[in-house]
């Protein structure tokens, strides 16, 4: 059988991700692939860019359509994206891919599969170093650099992550931005000719631990800090309005000894606890846990949730591995 591809998507109505595919494909050696649902594809090594026609939130099973259409299986899905934000700041990103603080019933706004998450791509924390280490001036001076947490579609069974330019229209088409996001997919893939950058193998990286982060805002600024050390595994990350959870009415409840409160912060727990393994196989899985945007009542709870998973919370200097 032969080896499993990694498998870039290309959205082309999105500006943002045209862009870094058109760099992507600037940079040579490409060959023309056989049509897949009607769109040109182009392989290269164990790469393959599927120049989809549509957006991709709504867009589940990519990976498992690609291997009906060509008989390849999946190892990684990479989504070049813009990136939207009502604040309106510049930003490159990197985020992994779930929706597993949805109730299993409810409608999902921004796709994906309500109550689950996509394994996260293990690239995640050595992709986030690769664009904090981006030394052009004007993109440095504009952009902001960020990890975000764990939301929105597709589906997939795949390792996933999107890597984004945003926030507005003025950004999306900004092409330097595009040629050094597809520099960071370049490299990061190994088509450059190296082994490239933040792939996970069983047996070399058994025991290393890997961060599943808990708490604060959307761009998990605190986690950013942890991340940015070399040798940071990341996993899903769960903000604060990820993780709902429902304070007894009962006066006399404490949250040390209590019944744990009510609502889906459990059901996120577990589903990016699960997946994260699943994506690090051999890993040991520990927590970062953001104390500061929890209410004490809410860090207790999850810290003795955390502890009934045997999974334990790190500061900094206890996430740190070698790479």
């Amino acid at each position: 059988m032969p080896e499993p591809v990694k498998l870039v998507v290309v959205s082309t109505p999105d500006i943002a991700s045209l862009n870094q595919g058109k760099a992507l494909l600037a940079k040579g050696g490409w060959m023309s692939g056989p049509a897949v649902e009607g769109d040109e594809t182009w392989s290269q090594s164990d790469v393959r860019i599927w120049w989809f026609h549509d957006r991709l939130l709504n867009q589940d099973n990519l990976d498992s359509r690609w291997q009906e259409c060509t008989g390849e299986q999946v190892a990684e899905v990479i989504f070049p994206s813009r990136h939207v934000a009502a604040s309106g700041q510049p930003s490159l990103t990197v985020h992994p891919i779930g929706v597993m603080y949805h109730g299993v019933d409810e409608e999902v706004p921004f796709g994906g599969k309500p109550g689950r998450a996509p394994p996260p791509n293990t690239r995640l924390g050595p992709w986030f170093r690769e664009l904090l280490a981006i030394d052009v001036q004007n993109i440095r001076d504009t952009f902001e650099i960020s990890l975000e947490v764990t939301h929105h579609g597709p589906w997939l069974n795949a390792p996933s992550l999107f890597i984004e330019i945003g926030s507005t229209p003025n950004e999306w088409p900004d092409e330097t931005a595009a040629e050094l996001l597809a520099d960071v997919i370049w490299r990061g893939l190994g088509l450059d000719g190296d082994t490239g950058i933040g792939g996970w193998d069983e047996e070399t990286n058994r025991g290393e631990k890997v961060v599943v982060g808990l708490g604060g805002g959307h761009y998990a600024m605190r986690l950013c800090s942890v991340a940015a050390n070399a040798g940071i595994w990341i996993g899903h990350m769960l903000a604060n309005y990820g993780l709902v959870m429902d304070k007894p009415e009962d006066e006399d409840w404490e949250a040390t000894s209590g019944e744990l409160p009510d609502g889906l912060w459990r059901q996120a727990i577990d589903e990016a606890v699960d997946s994260t393994r699943r994506a690090f196989p051999g890993g040991e899985i520990w927590a970062y846990l953001d104390r500061k945007s929890f209410k004490g009542w809410q860090r207790q709870s999850i810290m003795r949730y955390m502890q009934e998973l045997a999974i334990p919370i790190g500061r900094t200097r206890d996430l740190i591995c070698a790479e």
